[in-house]
């Protein structure tokens, strides 16, 4: 619970036991004012559509439950972190609460996690408990960025189909997961004084790979500044170097799109990614579940 100045505390608690007491006022003046405490044929005065207020007293068991919800409300302000500052008799905190809750599913779960961590991620690839496990892992931490098939979208990679930034074996997934991935793509590669022509002849190169480039000569001169501006991270053939996280770009695969004015838009403005580390959040036992589940997704594909 963080610590609020003495005037939030001060409202806060006016107004939890100001609803509290409020209460009960009703209660009892409500009480007060019946005139008797059996049923009678007597009115209000009241009528709506045929409908008239009997001066009736409240049903003792309404009466009793509001009474016990009164007395539950103050028992719990005392009890609990309601007031303000106050930090309750039980000195109860969600953080505290939730690292117990966590505590105990380690004592629970931890045995299980550290049977799966003896097997290799190949094999518990093929291990339909491991699965289930690495699933759900997958589910809580992955599926926001990656889709819950695991399938990606617009700058979150497809962790379905057998093309990897830095690479699809077994460990280096487990290695991605542990400690993230940072990439970035330079505006302009590197050559930052790329003209706008220069730009198109290098979009025309990249959409040739796929039969899509619209001038075979601008494609053609794309080729020759592809070398100087891109080669370096890329690899001369345009097919990628896992090593630097740099994609291939002759497969039709593409993080950001591969339209024209897409393959465009990342080439002047360059693109920056970042794969979180998990090893803090979630332990090497669990990554090692969570590692064989993705590779699982990209097996006979």
């Amino acid at each position: 619970m963080s610590d609020l100045n003495t005037f939030w505390s001060l409202w806060i608690s006016a107004i939890v036991l100001g609803s509290i007491f409020g209460c009960a006022w009703l209660l009892y003046t409500t009480r007060k004012s019946q005139t008797t405490d059996t049923e009678t044929e007597n009115t209000m005065g009241h009528a709506f559509d045929g409908i008239e207020e009997y001066d009736n007293p409240l049903p003792k068991w309404w009466l009793y439950m509001f009474m016990a919800t009164i007395v539950f409300g103050l028992a719990y302000s005392v009890l609990y972190p309601t007031l303000g500052n106050y930090p309750g008799v039980l000195g109860w905190t969600s953080t505290n609460q939730w690292e117990k809750e966590v505590s105990q599913a380690d004592e629970k779960y931890g045995p299980i996690f550290a049977q799966y961590s003896s097997m290799t991620v190949e094999d518990l690839a093929n291990d339909a408990g491991a699965l289930e496990i690495g699933q759900r892992l997958f589910a809580n931490n992955c599926a926001v960025c990656h889709g819950s098939s695991g399938r990606g979208s617009y700058g979150f990679p497809n962790l379905t189909d057998n093309d990897w930034l830095y690479g699809g074996e077994a460990d280096t997934i487990k290695q991605t997961i542990l400690a993230g991935r940072n990439g970035a793509m330079p505006a302009k590669g590197l050559n930052p004084n790329l003209s706008e022509a220069e730009i198109g002849d290098l979009v025309n190169y990249l959409l040739a790979f796929t039969n899509r480039a619209d001038d075979a000569a601008s494609a053609e001169k794309g080729a020759a500044l592809f070398q100087t501006a891109c080669a370096a991270c890329h690899g001369a053939d345009a097919k990628g170097t896992h090593a630097m996280g740099a994609p291939n770009l002759t497969d039709g695969i593409w993080l950001y799109g591969g339209t024209a004015a897409q393959i465009k838009q990342t080439i002047v403005h360059g693109r920056a990614g970042v794969m979180p580390a998990h090893n803090d959040l979630l332990g090497e036992d669990k990554v090692h579940i969570l590692a064989a589940y993705v590779y699982s997704l990209s097996l006979n594909k």
